[in-house]
């Protein structure tokens, strides 16, 4: 069961200039920050609020470190703006088999990484009125920024930032 939105994802050129504005206007602080050479984004989460299954609520702010990564192309097709919505769940598995046995197209066959150790997925945009969906279920542990740095291939970033491939425009 879907039990909040648990983020959303904005692309951009410069995270560290996009930071600065979500501070100064609407004073939204930097929880959480990663970067996945393997995904190609550097990645930073604004918690909104706290939720009443327990989550948060968070802006996922996303550069991309190299033009080739999904982020990448998509920002070069799009320009900056939201990327994708992402929906919490306790359990990322049932809720994602449970929409595929609805004919929703479900990107990863397995859950993967996300940021701050949760578990995600993707939904097909074309299957979900044209909105990149992602379905999370929340890491353990969260820890403010400063204390959660993940800068290595062994530790994959937010691979929501980065779904397999944007899906093919004929599909």
């Amino acid at each position: 069961m879907l039990t909040r939105i648990d983020h959303i994802g904005i692309a951009c050129f410069d995270l560290d200039k996009t930071v600065e504005f979500y501070r100064a206007t609407y004073g939204f602080e930097v929880f959480h920050t990663e970067t996945n050479e393997e995904q190609g984004v550097r990645e930073a989460m604004l918690k909104i609020n706290e939720t009443s299954d327990g989550g948060a609520s968070y802006l996922q702010l996303l550069e991309p470190v190299r033009e080739d990564s999904a982020v990448g192309k998509w920002l070069a097709k799009n320009g900056e703006g939201v990327h994708h919505i992402a929906f919490g769940t306790a359990d990322v598995d049932t809720d994602s088999e449970a929409i595929r046995d609805k004919g929703i197209r479900v990107l990863y066959e397995e859950p993967r990484r996300g940021s701050m150790g949760s578990r995600i997925t993707f939904l097909h945009p074309k299957d979900c009125h044209g909105v990149l969906t992602e379905l999370v279920t929340a890491g353990a542990a969260h820890t403010p920024e400063g204390h959660s740095e993940a800068h290595s291939a062994d530790q994959p970033e937010n691979p929501s930032e980065n779904p397999p491939e944007t899906p093919p425009a004929d599909h």
